[in-house]
């Protein structure tokens, strides 16, 4: 099982894993309802190293990225959701909309991305490649996503 671990608190995780020859893989997002998509992610990401690094969006974030009615679930809720998931090693809470600071501070051996981006087109490109950072595009096709859900359950109940 999963544990939370906080932004301060990466350095550390990255200099014990150093220590002992671990890699290190960083997913992220909002995971604000929990579907296959977000599993089929996750374990490809795992799959690529020995300890899985989940970073996910604050309450404000997510609101930043996906609208004042997002999300549905409170950060702590979707922490503890996503620690229960086997191949998620820690997960960290993070403010920004983008996981810049994240990837500065864990320095993680990989970034993995969902397939609705391709290698060119992540948001943090740029540092990846600055710091040396592998970006992978994991998970499958994007054939599920928390808003379509959502909007399919609005439909069924309106």
């Amino acid at each position: 099982m999963g544990a939370l671990i906080q932004i301060n608190n990466l350095s550390k995780l990255r200099n014990h894993c150093y220590k002992e020859n671990k890699t290190i893989t960083l997913a992220n997002g909002c995971f604000d309802i929990i579907h296959i998509g977000h599993v089929r992610y996750l374990k490809e990401a795992k799959e690529l190293a020995d300890i899985l690094v989940v970073a996910i969006n604050s309450d404000e974030s997510v609101k930043k990225i996906k609208g004042k009615d997002r999300p549905l679930f409170p950060e702590k809720e979707r922490a503890e959701l996503l620690c229960a998931i086997k191949y998620v090693d820690y997960v960290v809470i993070f403010n920004e909309t983008t996981v810049e600071t994240v990837l500065r501070t864990l320095r993680p051996d990989y970034h993995c991305k969902g397939s609705e981006y391709t290698e060119d087109s992540v948001p943090e490109k740029a540092i990846s490649d600055e710091m040396n950072i592998k970006t992978r595009i994991v998970g499958g096709p994007k054939i599920h996503s928390s808003s379509a859900l959502i909007q399919q359950i609005e439909k069924k109940h309106s």
